[in-house]
């Protein structure tokens, strides 16, 4: 059962993806947004459009998301999170989602998403 890492760094791989027999699971990093001054609503698009690139390199889509955990570090940004990421995910196939109140690595970051998906067999 092969463990394949991309991207990977001193401290983290932005892609883990471990192969239990058939099905491919996708481990991704927390990603936040490019733009740190940008507001709630432009970060979370950045690291939807991330997270959209970072499956497409190991053929999976959001469509085969199985978790993910959001933090913020406002919980008053909830509901712009929601009102981008309900327009963003797949219809009928939304993972399990967590939210967490958490201070992020800079104080700029407004958002930081980790998702787990899977790829076609």
């Amino acid at each position: 059962m092969p463990i394949e890492r991309s991207h990977t760094g001193k401290r983290m791989s932005q892609i883990v993806v471990f192969t239990p027999g058939g099905e491919r699971l996708v481990y991704l990093a927390g990603q936040v947004a490019d733009d740190g001054k940008a507001d709630m609503t432009t970060q979370t698009r950045q690291v939807l459009a991330s997270i959209d690139r970072l499956l497409a390199e190991v053929g999976s889509d959001k469509s085969r998301l199985l978790s993910a955990t959001v933090f913020l570090p406002d919980m008053a940004d909830f509901p712009a999170l929601n009102a981008v990421w309900e327009a963003w995910v797949t219809p009928g196939q939304t993972p399990a989602r967590a939210t967490v109140g958490a201070a992020l690595a800079h104080p700029d970051y407004k958002v930081e998403i980790q998702v787990v998906a899977t790829t076609p067999g």
